[in-house]
């Protein structure tokens, strides 16, 4: 059976490269089925959930790392969240029609955002401008600027498949200068058909066939929402009660729908008035 839904990561032990594979097919149909958007903006969500999911593999938390793109041209929203135990979920909306491919005309100014909110602290946030060719060039930038590591990343999605590969220096990597470069080289020669049709184990093999890779145990990965109505509550309390009110004189209920699974909680005056009683 082919390995797909599952997150690995790998280590050149000799060069002091870690490395990091996904593969999502169930749950990026999981995913994707309420984003009802053009292909190609619906793809760069695809892309973004493969892309936060290998990177939560780099960092401990207990929580979840949101990966959002905030921009002034077609895609208004892109937002792609995993938690630390691989449970992904995410978002995009278009403000326009979409023309084109490349992340100047998909987005164009902006900057990309990405969040650790840990249930025991304060959310980490990085910023950098939404520059590049792609998604992938802009998170390499991020590291770049924020980590001060070599990284680079292949992010790809289509109707079926979302998948990506990883490679990052260690911090206290004891290789040769040109060890990165040399890997690096051969990642490079990666195709989109590979990364969908290969499980990990033969993807490395045809890529790394001369290096010593050690492949640790997948990760499953599963779409899951995290919304919830006591979630929704705390939401409409910060409204404030005069707010809601003015609302439920207009209609008779207020309906929010959840945007990553559309999921619809309905709240009646009765149901305004008994988040206020105490």
């Amino acid at each position: 059976m082919q390995e797909q839904d599952r997150v690995r990561r790998f280590l050149f032990e000799q060069h002091g490269i870690r490395g990091v594979w996904v593969k999502l097919v169930d749950s990026w149909q999981a995913a994707k089925q309420f984003q009802h958007q053009p292909e190609v903006a619906v793809n760069q969500l695809g892309q973004a959930l493969a892309s936060v999911t290998m990177l939560s593999t780099t960092v401990k938390f207990d929580g979840a790392m949101i990966l959002q793109a905030q921009s002034d041209g077609a895609i208004s929203t892109l937002v792609a969240q995993a938690t630390n135990d691989y449970k992904i979920r995410g978002v995009v909306k278009c403000a326009e029609d979409v023309k084109g491919d490349s992340l100047p005309e998909l987005f164009g100014a902006g900057r990309l955002v990405l969040t650790i909110e840990a249930g025991n602290g304060k959310p980490y946030q990085g910023i950098v401008p939404l520059q590049g060719e792609n998604l992938a060039a802009a998170l390499q930038m991020y590291f770049e600027q924020s980590e001060q590591l070599k990284t680079r990343l292949w992010l790809f999605a289509n109707e079926t498949h979302a998948a990506g590969l990883l490679l990052q220096e260690l911090p206290s990597q004891e290789g040769q200068p040109n060890d990165w470069e040399t890997i690096e080289i051969l990642a490079n020669t990666v195709t989109a058909q590979e990364m969908f049709d290969l499980d990990c184990h033969e993807l490395l093999h045809r890529l790394f066939h001369e290096e010593d890779v050690r492949l640790f145990n997948s990760e499953v990965v599963e779409f899951e929402c995290s919304c919830s109505r006591e979630r929704i509550e705390k939401t409409l309390q910060a409204m404030g009660e005069n707010e809601l009110q003015a609302i439920l004189q207009e209609r008779e209920t207020i309906d929010v729908t959840c945007e990553f699974c559309s999921e619809n909680y309905r709240f009646d005056a009765q149901d305004v008035e008994a988040l206020f009683k105490n």
